[in-house]
């Protein structure tokens, strides 16, 4: 795979403006249009992965696809085929049939690994779906907190409840994201088309509780700490600017996820003021979808990620 393909230019002028670019063409080879068999074990291993889609809008949304470990299967080195729908995939109007671009991240919490796929889907059904990969990369641990996670007891949250749809942020939602210490985001470039660095990708994000910021109205803030030095994420934000959230309660079993457009703050007084932040990002939230009790899986909390002792919460 040439860098053309790996990198789209929303990426590469974010690599640049962040004096990275000479790393991230070196790393540039890290990213594969296959997946290694290292990374198709790890992805059969799981009992989650995160996944984007877009809506009938094209506009991206980050939501969970749940089952028995075994549920993801790879029958060659560039398919993964998926046996669980995409949680709220019809409350959020995801559009999963062939040709559709699709992000994934196979993300192991007890030991923080993580890979990552982007691709489109290859074929779909009721009972879920095949993506073909277009490209495949594995992530560092950083940020990422240790948990357990295993099947939600019978009882313990019950069946899934309301699914509340609001353009406005409600006291819950703010309250969730106030106390959460993990989120995913999907991005998207701003076209999609058969070169494999168009489409969606998705990421993890991690800080302390509270190191995401609700301001006054629908508008989010969290800081970008020093990563893999990609910036696919930014890059996609630069090159598009919309994203999808989704905020996972382990505790409650609860699913916000959140879309909106979102912006790189480069510098100024909020950031000088976060410790450990090289950049912020601003999300203008423009729709909520607040699902409780629909994650059939429970995840207590055993260390927080040895990276965030010089980190900042939002005062």
């Amino acid at each position: 795979m040439t860098t053309d393909n790996v990198y789209h230019g929303g990426e590469i002028a974010v690599q640049q403006q962040a004096g990275v670019r000479d790393m991230a063409e070196r790393l540039s080879q890290m990213i594969r249009p296959f997946m290694p068999d290292q990374h198709r074990t790890f992805f059969e291993m799981l009992p989650f992965a995160v996944v984007g889609m877009t809506d009938e809008h094209g506009r991206p949304w980050s939501t969970l696809c749940v089952g028995e470990p075994g549920f993801i299967r790879s029958p060659d080195d560039t398919t993964l085929r998926i046996a669980s729908a995409p949680l709220l995939a019809q409350e959020l109007g995801l559009q999963v049939k062939s040709g559709d671009k699709v992000g994934l991240l196979g993300i192991e919490l007890p030991t923080r690994r993580r890979n990552r796929m982007n691709g489109v889907v290859a074929d779909a059904g009721a009972d879920g779906f095949a993506v073909h990969v277009e490209q495949s990369f594995g992530n560092c641990p950083q940020y990422i907190q240790t948990r357990s996670v295993e099947p939600r007891g019978a009882g313990s949250a019950g069946s899934a409840g309301e699914v509340r749809r609001s353009e406005t942020l409600t006291g819950e939602a703010v309250d969730l994201i106030r106390q959460a210490d993990t989120f995913y985001i999907s991005s998207r470039t701003s076209e999609f088309s058969t070169r494999p660095s168009s489409g969606i990708d998705v990421s993890h994000r991690g800080g302390r509780p509270g190191f995401v910021h609700v301001a006054t109205g629908n508008t989010l803030t969290f800081p970008d700490f020093s990563g893999n030095r990609l910036f696919n994420t930014l890059g996609n934000i630069a090159d598009d600017g919309r994203v999808g959230m989704v905020f996972p309660d382990f505790e409650t079993g609860d699913l916000l996820s959140l879309t909106g457009t979102a912006r790189i703050v480069w510098d100024g007084e909020r950031l000088e003021g976060f410790d450990g932040a090289q950049r912020l990002v601003d999300v203008q939230v423009d729709v909520m979808v607040h699902a409780r009790c629909v994650l059939s899986l429970a995840g207590a909390l055993i260390e927080q990620s040895p990276k965030l002792v010089r980190t900042g919460v939002w005062q």
